[in-house]
């Protein structure tokens, strides 16, 4: 059998074995059959090669071809010792590589895996209350709760997106993760590593090529061995330079001696020696550049690699070779001690993590698919100014699973070849954001804390009142009714704040107190903006909270996710010039256009009055550079529009929001506790919101005492609540029922499970 064979056909021994990813696991060099297969025991041949059984096949030709010298045939030999009947790629019981150490971790039944909380002197009652927080868990602290080992384990609330990952590392499958930050993509990908069938790891390394400096040789031998070959190599260097060393004073002794006691000529002498001296040296240099370059090495990893490339510029992700400024003349370095590993190789049978995948640039995408495709990718320099761009290595083992995930935006600039090759490969997960309140989903919340405690180390054990107040500010922040958050990252800061705060009091359980003050002290930069604005506003009277006005009513708007803030929106008719107009400022974006227009179609079958030769005047105060984004303040565009028209005066204690149909219908927005809490800080009396978004209302304690909430379903509704005048307004009401009428007659208004927040 020819090692040509064996190199380019890696199922040649074993036809039933699939390839993977075009990839033997012997080396990409062509080291042959022995190498990877054959007997363990060195050979006494002279093509053994250092830390591997055998460099070629008993026919004497080597890697890089029958004609060819073998590079690496130096007569260095490296101690087996813990090496014997290792084989590279032998087929395992299971399907696997390399025997028992194929065999994956032991992750039991995947619908139970994370599914219950362990406890310690604590027990979980039977049928728990629903208004219990802790879901029926009896504790005093996140103490007695019991932390997974494996970080699969630890993830809480994405059920589908674990269960995909598992299954995905048992048969190796590229995995997509989209979704909102710190909904635990990162996390997922970290617990894959762990779940990777324990293959036989590589290590990896380059050597010097003789016959062309630039495209230096690659061997991969089994993790651990190639820190034994290079120290094989450079002992080897040394006795050689001993020896050489020894021979050159020898030398330069008999010259001098020579030219000074038979010639007479010492400065002969002297120069002959200077001769020899820098001869030896020459050789001295070359002896050290046999020493192969480490590029890869896994002699200390337990696991399947796991490598983080989110952000890596070309070199960092597919590898680079460095700049040599001394290109000739013997100083220079040798073309292999230059070159650098990327990320996807030292990711080679582990785990390639990916994170907004949509920054990569085109060429990096196109060069990943590479990678993928062929399970092996070439090094050379990534930058066309350095010497390096000469350079380029034969290629380099890729065998990786690459995790790659986003926001929804990342799919836009994804290559749409990488996107198919992760798709046919692989799986695509969405990451949820909110998960429904269930006992079970609070326990593990209960353990989250702990989690988060127990990786930092530093913080206070959390008391359970505090837990219970952790776990409404996750319904909370979920937006829905009967949910609770899955942005994790956001919440375990909050854990910590609180924490921090009890360990600066000295405190020995962070208790409920400790987080109330976090959740001051962890506002969002939008929420602090959005109170400053509010009492700037107060101070020059912008803000009006009493009496009625014709044109003018109290929106409400969200500024960022979690910041509700007042915003005015007046309305004035006057003649046309130009046939009649609807003409709307402060900043609108293209939704806020399209809410506008329709609220126009409602104003033209409303009025009495012919509209064509007036213009209307819409106008949002103070909406800044972000404009308004949304169509949740279109009844609020519909009122002041009214008001005008009529003439008739709107009560200023009033806010509202809520998004319009064309029949006048109120459909649901996003954002209502934010906006609510929002109205009640400016000081309003009532709030009027869709009746779809009843559901979605969890205002803190503080603020239900502070304002009334009104839920409507119709424009008519509105307009009977918040206009002036009884009489005045039974007409407008009456009036507009009669040609509106109703689009959804059974009541059910339904919207988007995550409608625009503004």
């Amino acid at each position: 059998m020819s090692n040509e064979k064996d190199t380019n056909d890696p199922t040649a021994d074993d036809p039933d074995e699939p390839p993977r990813g075009g990839v033997d696991d012997s080396s990409p060099a062509g080291n042959g059959e022995d190498a990877t297969r054959g007997d363990p025991e060195p050979d006494d041949g002279p093509a053994n090669e250092p830390g591997v059984d055998e460099a070629a096949d008993s026919d004497g030709e080597s890697a890089a071809g029958p004609d060819d010298e073998d590079p690496w045939d130096d007569g260095v030999v490296v101690d087996d010792d813990g090496f014997e009947g290792t084989d590279v790629v032998g087929e395992g019981p299971d399907g696997g590589r390399n025997g028992d150490a194929a065999e994956p971790a032991d992750d039991g039944d995947i619908d139970e895996l994370g599914s219950t909380v362990e406890v310690e002197g604590a027990e979980i009652e039977d049928n728990p209350d629903e208004d219990d927080l802790l879901g029926g868990l009896k504790i005093d602290t996140t103490a007695e709760i019991e932390i997974p080992d494996r970080l699969v384990d630890q993830v809480i609330g994405q059920e589908h997106a674990r269960d995909v990952i598992i299954k995905a590392a048992k048969q190796r499958r590229h995995v997509m993760m989209i979704g909102s930050p710190g909904t635990g993509k990162s996390m997922l990908a970290k617990a894959m590593s762990e779940l990777l069938p324990k293959e036989e790891l590589q290590d990896v390394l380059v050597y010097h090529n003789p016959d062309d400096g630039n495209k230096p040789k690659v061997r991969t031998v089994p993790a651990g061995k190639g820190d034994q070959i290079v120290e094989a190599h450079r002992e080897e260097a040394r006795k050689r330079n001993q020896m050489r060393s020894l021979l050159m004073w020898i030398i330069i002794a008999v010259v001098l001696g020579y030219a000074l006691i038979i010639v007479g000529q010492i400065l002969v002498g002297i120069i002959a020696a200077g001769v020899v001296y820098l001869v030896f040296r020459y050789l001295n240099r070359g002896s050290d550049a046999m020493i192969p370059n480490l590029l890869v090495n896994n002699g200390d990893t337990k696991t399947a690699p796991f490598r983080d490339a989110t952000g890596a510029h070309a070199g960092a992700l597919l590898g680079d070779v460095r700049h040599d400024p001394f290109q000739s003349g013997g100083m220079e370095t040798p073309s292999h001690d230059r070159v650098e590993a990327g990320a996807i190789h030292k990711a080679n049978k582990g785990v390639l993590f990916i994170d907004e995948i949509n920054t990569l640039d085109i060429r990096s995408q196109q060069h990943l698919m590479t990678a993928i495709q062929e399970g092996e990718f070439s090094i050379t320099g990534q930058s066309e100014r350095s010497s390096g761009a000469m350079v380029q290595t034969e290629p380099v083992p890729t065998d990786f699973v690459m995790i790659a995930a986003g926001n929804l935006d990342a799919m836009e600039n994804m290559h749409p070849a990488l996107r198919s090759r992760i798709k046919g490969y692989g799986y695509e997960v969405y990451m949820e954001d909110t998960i429904e309140d269930t006992p079970e989903m609070r326990r593990k919340y209960v353990r989250f804390i702990a989690q988060e405690v127990a990786k930092d180390g530093r913080l206070p054990e959390f008391s359970a009142e505090a837990v219970e107040e952790i776990i409404l500010e996750a319904k909370r922040r979920s937006g829905r009714k009967g949910h609770l958050t899955l942005k994790m990252r956001n919440l375990g800061g909050m854990v910590r704040v609180a924490g921090d705060i009890a360990r600066g009091e000295d405190a020995d359980y962070t208790t409920r107190d400790h987080v109330l003050q976090a959740k001051g002290r962890s506002r969002s930069i939008e929420q602090q903006l959005a109170d400053d604005y509010i009492e700037r506003r107060k101070d020059y009277e912008l803000q009006v909270s009493d009496g009625y006005v014709t044109g003018r009513v109290n929106g409400l708007a969200v500024m960022g996710e979690d910041s509700g803030i007042m915003l005015p929106v007046m309305a004035e008719v006057t003649p046309t010039q130009s046939g009649g107009q609807v003409i709307a400022t402060g900043q609108l974006q293209e939704m806020a256009e399209e809410s506008v227009q329709n609220v126009s179609a409602i104003i033209k079958k409303f009025s009495d009055e012919n509209i064509s030769e007036k213009d209307i005047h819409i106008q949002f105060i103070q909406t800044g550079q972000q404009g308004v984004d949304g169509d949740s303040a279109s009844i609020t565009v519909a009122t002041a529009v009214i008001s005008a028209l009529e003439d008739v005066g709107v009560d200023q204690s009033l806010a509202m929001t809520g998004s319009l149909s064309v029949r006048g219908d109120v459909l649901p927005v996003g954002g209502v506790t934010h906006k609510i809490e929002a109205a009640a800080k400016a000081g309003c009396d009532r709030v009027i919101i869709p009746a779809a978004n009843e559901q979605d209302v969890m205002i803190e304690d503080e603020y239900e005492e502070m304002i009334e909430v009104i839920p409507v379903s119709h424009i008519s509704e509105v307009l009977d609540i918040a206009l002036e005048g009884e009489a005045e307004k039974d007409s407008l009401v009456s009036r507009l029922k009669s040609i509106t009428g109703s689009a959804l007659k059974d009541g059910n208004v339904s919207g988007p499970s995550n409608p625009s927040p503004q």
